[in-house]
């Protein structure tokens, strides 16, 4: 009598629900913070009373809009030209929704286009660090960044002098934002070249240290590096930009008032 052979084959168990969560988590938090944040900061801008023209406060919306979307983007996808390609596109984006909800022509499309552009590479190059560093959790760091970085623009935006220069100046958020607006008011690029050359730098040298990762000796020359261009932005600051207040004091004058004084 010949017995049947049975092979028992391994189940395998699939609980897809967990790890789709994940990825999940992390596109909506690239909407979140890149696209809904920024747009919706835009509207109440455009709709509170007041002569503050948009212009003059668009830097940092662009720039955590950049940020939120490039950085997260790249650690989400594990890419680099991810985060780059999102970042550009979110930065055109908010700059054709600024212009529906009445923002003037830009002044100098080519210099706000090398700010978004140097921008959009620097941050999604931190993106690809951390995914590269810590993996699938790379996106949590790049959340927590943003988070930080965006928390400081919003109180220097709203609350000019609440925050030191020099904690501002370490800040490549604040680079962008500087950069982006300089070009929107009008100025050519010459005049935030510090805060390009710093983007440009802090991008160069990050994506070194990932392409040299486990490696940890070239995180004392990324360090070393983000300090010196911290001291560049210092040493040779942007010219100031007129606050939103300075728009009073812009506009024509009451003759009556005139001729009582």
């Amino acid at each position: 009598m010949t017995g049947a052979s049975t092979s028992v084959r391994p189940m395998k168990s699939s609980s897809p629900a967990q790890p789709l969560a994940w990825p999940l988590l992390a596109w909506l938090s690239v909407a979140l913070a890149g696209v809904a944040a920024p747009a919706i900061a835009m509207l109440l801008l455009f709709d509170a009373p007041g002569p503050a023209p948009f212009a003059l406060v668009s830097g940092p919306i662009l720039a955590v809009g950049l940020m939120g979307v490039g950085m997260i983007g790249a650690a989400a996808a594990r890419r680099l030209w991810v985060g780059v390609v999102l970042a550009l596109l979110t930065g055109a984006g908010l700059l054709l929704f600024a212009r529906a909800l009445g923002m003037p022509p830009l002044l100098h499309p080519l210099s706000t286009g090398l700010a978004v552009i140097t921008a959009s590479i620097s941050f999604a190059a931190r993106g690809a660090l951390f995914a590269r560093s810590a993996s699938d959790k790379g996106w949590w760091i790049a959340i927590f960044v943003v988070g930080g970085e965006a928390a400081m623009l919003v109180t220097a935006a709203t609350l000019p002098g609440a925050l030191p220069d020099w904690l501002l100046v370490l800040l490549p958020a604040q680079w962008a934002s500087v950069a982006i607006q300089t070009a929107l008011v009008g100025t050519v690029t010459r005049a935030a070249s510090s805060a390009l050359l710093a983007l440009a730098g802090t991008a160069a040298v990050t994506l070194f240290v990932a392409r040299l990762w486990p490696r940890r000796w070239p995180y004392l020359l990324m360090f070393a590096t983000w300090l010196a261009l911290s001291a560049l932005v210092w040493h040779r600051p942007a010219p100031p930009m007129p606050r939103p207040e300075l728009a009073k004091a812009e506009a024509p004058a009451d003759p009556i008032s005139d001729l009582e004084r």
